[in-house]
């Protein structure tokens, strides 16, 4: 599609609020997937080193009662 200014391009014949509309919401809704990811790795990160560092501690733990 060919626009002839700058302002016929925003304007798109009259049809810019379906268009643009669609835009942010689309990029509202990837934004919003991106956060949520982010959000649920570091979360899930967090969950691994606390069992990473629990299961240390059981086998330190089940070491010292060898030793006695």
């Amino acid at each position: 599609m060919h626009f002839d200014s700058l302002s016929d391009l925003f304007y798109m014949g009259g049809y810019a609020s379906y268009v643009w509309g669609a835009f942010a919401i689309t990029f509202g809704a990837l934004g919003l997937i991106f956060l949520s990811s982010r959000l649920d790795s570091k979360a899930t990160l967090k969950e691994v080193k606390n069992r990473m560092d629990r299961q240390a501690r059981i086998d330190a733990a089940k070491n010292m009662e060898n030793t006695l």
